[in-house]
């Protein structure tokens, strides 16, 4: 299975304005070019279509369409706005979770303070007998 994704940003406009008028085309078009599957994920930033074929051949049948073709010609932000990539989409969960790295800056690492040395009782004076002191 091949999983291609489409992710069309907001712009001039609204993704769900561009996804209201091609979303049926792209539907039409996936089904009769054999998407096994297909989903619209909305966010906050535009809209994600995440498409499944069976091999990639299938996938630029799909692609080389005049609806798609149309489709992607008309997103809103024509210049910054459009990805289109194999895999799955770009807000889809990691597969292991990220560790933490420092930051790559010049106070990624802490400076060392100075060390201030253990407080220590003063030793006791020896003490000597009187000088008349009884041997």
């Amino acid at each position: 299975m091949e999983i291609w994704t489409i992710e069309v940003l907001d712009g001039q406009f609204s993704a769900d304005v561009w996804s209201a008028s091609h979303r049926e085309h792209l539907d039409e078009a996936a089904v009769t070019h054999g998407a096994k599957d297909w989903r619209w994920v909305r966010r906050s930033w535009g809209l994600i279509l995440e498409l499944e074929f069976a091999d990639e051949a299938d996938w630029w049948r799909f692609r080389a369409t005049s609806a798609v073709q149309a489709a992607l010609d008309a997103v809103p932000d024509p210049v910054n706005g459009l990805f289109v990539y194999s895999g799955p989409g770009g807000s889809s969960g990691v597969r292991a979770p990220r560790r933490p790295r420092p930051i790559p800056a010049a106070g990624a690492a802490e400076i060392p303070l100075p060390v201030q040395p253990p407080l220590r009782a003063a030793p006791e004076p020896t003490l000597r007998p009187p000088a008349n002191a009884l041997a």
